[in-house]
């Protein structure tokens, strides 16, 4: 499905409305949130897909590492989780399922969440993934459409991750870049959310698969901003801009250049491989934190001192102008 084709079925349906509901299915936003009283809110999530990775375990850790990221990305904890499969019974070990539910399960731990249930069909295809509960305070929601004029953006994980995956498919990358996307994707976007909700941000999301343009323009849209990205502080996983450059390039970033790529105004050289770079599909990417100098660089100071175990930086910055532009420098 391309960018935008689920908010416009959407949109088109008689959707039920309620006072207590602060974020719904139209608004662009990465999950629901419900209020349940003066102090409490429920956010509700959920996300599965195919493996981007060989090993079952792996697999597990980095499809509920995506999942649980909503609700971070949302200023919340997460509460609850529950297991969606896809299996291949009749092709597949078992062994194999024990092994994603056992990667999935000690990251809804390192999450401090609980799981309790799930729902499994057969199926010809491998699939996994987690609906996941979580809570948060209802003044405290973080949404995608506050960000301000003069605020700087952090991104809190390195880009490449589907670029390097095509590669690895290809059987083009070197032996260790598996577990150098792995530990990138299966990482927790809960330490950075932890010390964002300190800072009092603007606005935030998680990068996914519309790619680093593609959340910069829902958030910038949403907010009646405009954005400029300082292409070289980007972070940027090794060899992606080399495969790039081979042309080695997933469909989807193709998908989120067509769709895209009219509100760009890039300054970068043409054939630059860092602007598929910027349009490449993640899986469990980074927060894109918007909030003021003070705040970003105080997160950024903090994750550095921390000793994060990924790539960071602050990007750019939000500026005035036609809402959804995105100028790249």
């Amino acid at each position: 499905m391309s960018p935008g084709d689920l908010d416009h079925i959407l949109c088109g349906l008689d959707l039920p409305t309620d006072p207590n509901l602060i974020v719904g299915a139209t608004t662009g936003e990465d999950a629901g949130v419900y209020r349940l009283n003066d102090d409490t809110a429920l956010i509700q999530t959920v996300d599965f897909f195919t493996p981007i990775v060989d090993d079952p375990y792996q697999f597990g850790q980095v499809a509920a590492a995506n999942a649980l990221s909503d609700v971070y990305a949302m200023g919340g904890k997460p509460l609850l989780a529950m297991n969606l499969v896809g299996f291949p019974i009749k092709e597949m070990d078992r062994s194999i399922l024990q092994d994603i539910l056992r990667g999935g399960l000690d990251k809804i731990k390192e999450a401090g969440a609980l799981l309790v249930g799930g729902h499994s069909i057969e199926d010809s295809e491998l699939k996994y993934g987690l609906s996941i509960t979580g809570v948060v305070h209802p003044s405290r929601v973080i949404l995608n459409s506050g960000a301000q004029v003069g605020d700087r953006l952090l991104l809190t994980k390195p880009l490449g991750t589907g670029i390097l995956s095509t590669a690895l498919k290809g059987g083009a990358a070197a032996k260790g870049t598996e577990a150098m996307i792995t530990t990138v994707m299966a990482t927790l976007n809960r330490e950075a959310a932890q010390l964002m909700q300190t800072i009092g941000p603007h606005a935030c999301t998680d990068i996914t698969g519309f790619g680093l343009v593609g959340h910069l323009y829902e958030m910038a849209l949403a907010s009646g901003v405009a954005i400029r990205i300082d292409s070289r502080a980007v972070p940027v996983l090794p060899e992606t801009l080399h495969f790039a450059s081979m042309g080695i390039i997933p469909e989807g970033a193709h998908k989120n250049k067509a769709f895209y790529g009219q509100y760009m105004k890039s300054s970068l050289e043409e054939m630059d491989p860092l602007e598929m770079v910027l349009l490449d599909p993640q899986t469990s990417g980074g927060l894109l934190i918007a909030a003021s100098a003070d705040g970003v660089n105080s997160i950024a100071d903090r994750l550095g001192k921390r000793n994060y175990p990924l790539d960071f930086g602050i990007i750019g910055e939000v500026i005035a102008g036609p809402p959804g532009t995105i100028e790249i420098v």
